[in-house]
């Protein structure tokens, strides 16, 4: 399963959401905003700004089309 962890007001969240949705993929959604408690998560996989998208061991962030292509 693909989880995003995205912010409030996060552009590029939006369009990650936007892209897997039309492309269904199905994933899960992790807020960060309203889920502090995951931000020490996404900071110990090394990332620093949302969106950070995972599945499995792959992870990336930001909007990056053809890295989601790799999540279908």
């Amino acid at each position: 399963m693909v989880t995003v962890y995205s912010k409030n007001n996060c552009m590029q969240c939006k369009m990650v959401k936007k892209w897997l949705s039309e492309h269904e993929i199905a994933f899960n959604e992790i807020n960060i905003d309203e889920q502090p408690e995951f931000v020490e998560k996404v900071i110990e996989m090394g990332f620093r700004a949302a969106p950070v998208i995972t599945k499995d061991d792959f992870a990336f962030s930001g909007f990056r089309p053809s890295e989601l292509a790799k999540l279908a």
